[in-house]
């Protein structure tokens, strides 16, 4: 990189702006998903809106390559791509909430627990995922499910503002009634149309304390534990959620030390009222679980449930659908492939959608998978670099075999790094909208390293 031209650009930042030579850089470049080691030529770590605009016209001046990191935890490791210049947005990581207005306004470096810590002591929440290590900007700008989406809908359901740096290099408020067409294409498709710099959110009111649980069955239960799930799930208020996991139980105390390594099948509760145990009662009544408990527990505390079994830095792929309908059959295709597990890290989980999320309409947002009932996500995680090929075709030969009951959607931001073509699913009848404004927004597609809307 000629020196000239990084020191153009740390003239032009308040942040710092690192080369290979920096004994930072590594950090600075190093994602989640250990498979991927990309190295731009040009860091910047902005610490403001306006230091991510001259990024972004530095960019565009000298034809560099732009990728653009906050959490760092894409499943498809796109947050930082080979050469160019990444912008690390992840010292912008300041929540401020309203507690009265029930309003909070969250930069885009912050993450789930950021936000988590600030709303639960003011007695609020926002919508969110379900692993405090997230980064609040991707989730966000891919859709955003967790706990509390079918009762209050997705993330971007609850997204009042954003901040949005554009391609142009202008700075604008994106609402409802400010540019109304960006604001749309953020909420599910927001890579492709600028770098948002902070997100305004609904909150609404939860905790400290919700009611959480876990039931964990043996494997070979596996087939007969999803099918009573699926029907408990097709009931269930909106103020239920449960994932129905299939993982290898860990070496704690809770379990018993015969069933540690075992693969299990582990259903995870939750609901707002921690007194509410016996809406589950048709769950724990299930025979002979390893354990089965729902007890009252900080909602902070269940943020952070699967953190732990998702280290950064191992090597992961993803797989997903979401499904028109989960038959028998279905079913049974999951669980006869399942059951292998290979990877330290590797788990698997099917999901209910409904409530809040299947009441908004597809077309309301750019995200689009509202009317499939439920999901799946397949995680391969794994150490071994020579077991990448094995592991890999593994969870791609489970995806092929749930390719029946595919509903033609699918949660853009659990796609693997090769799945550019699915990208048009992700969006279903939105998607030719969705390149329309991408020719207004960012006609030289400077933001494409992401699953790009081309």
């Amino acid at each position: 990189m000629p020196r000239g031209r990084v020191q153009r650009l740390a003239g032009a930042v308040s942040g710092e702006v690192l080369t290979s030579d920096d004994g930072r850089y590594d950090e600075a470049r190093s994602t989640w998903n250990g498979r991927f080691d990309r190295r731009p030529e040009l860091i910047a770590r902005c610490r403001s809106a306006e230091d991510v605009r001259s990024c972004v016209g530095f960019a565009r001046q000298e034809r560099l390559p732009l990728s653009v990191k906050g959490g760092g935890h894409a499943y498809a490791g796109q947050t930082v791509a080979d050469g160019g210049l990444l912008i690390d947005v992840s010292p912008m990581n300041q929540v401020e909430v309203d507690g009265q207005a029930r309003t909070a306004r969250v930069q885009a470096g912050a993450r789930l627990g950021d936000l988590d810590a600030r709303t639960q002591a003011v007695g609020l929440a926002a919508s969110t995922g379900t692993v405090s290590t997230v980064g609040i900007a991707g989730l966000t700008l891919g859709g955003g499910s967790g706990w509390l989406s079918r009762m209050h809908g997705l993330a971007v359901d609850n997204l009042l503002a954003a901040t949005v740096v554009t391609a142009d290099g202008r700075i604008v408020r994106a609402s409802a009634s400010e540019h109304a067409d960006l604001f749309w294409a953020l909420r599910g498709a927001g890579a492709n149309f600028g770098v948002v710099t902070s997100f305004e959110f609904r909150l609404h009111p939860l905790g400290p304390e919700v009611l959480s649980g876990q039931i964990v069955f043996p494997f070979d239960r596996a087939a007969s534990v999803l099918r009573a799930w699926r029907e408990f799930m097709k009931e269930a208020e909106d103020e239920i959620q449960c994932y129905a996991f299939v993982l290898r139980i860990p070496p704690i105390p809770e379990f018993p030390h015969e069933a540690h390594g075992q693969i299990a099948v582990d259903l995870v509760l939750f609901h707002p009222d921690p007194s509410a145990q016996d809406v589950f009662r048709p769950l724990l009544d299930l025979e002979e679980p390893i354990l089965a408990f729902a007890v009252a527990q900080p909602y902070m505390q269940l943020q952070q449930t699967f953190d732990a079994g998702l280290p950064k830095g191992q090597r992961y792929e993803s797989r997903s659908r979401d499904l028109a309908e989960l038959p028998d059959e279905a079913i049974e295709a999951f669980v006869a492939r399942i059951g292998d597990l290979p990877g330290e890290f590797t788990m698997a989980y099917i999901g209910a959608n409904g409530g809040a999320i299947g009441r908004v309409d597809a077309r309301a947002t750019a995200f689009a998978g509202r009317r499939a009932p439920f999901g799946y996500h397949v995680l391969s995680g794994w150490t071994d670099r020579s077991r990448d090929a094995t592991i890999a075709g593994w969870t791609r030969d489970i995806h092929q075999a749930m390719a029946p009951w595919d509903a033609g959607t699918v949660y853009v931001n659990l796609l693997g790094t090769d799945e550019q073509a699915r990208v048009p699913a992700a969006y279903g009848d939105n998607y030719q909208r969705l390149v329309e404004l991408k020719r207004t927004w960012d006609p030289d597609n400077l933001f494409r390293t992401n699953h790009n809307i081309r």
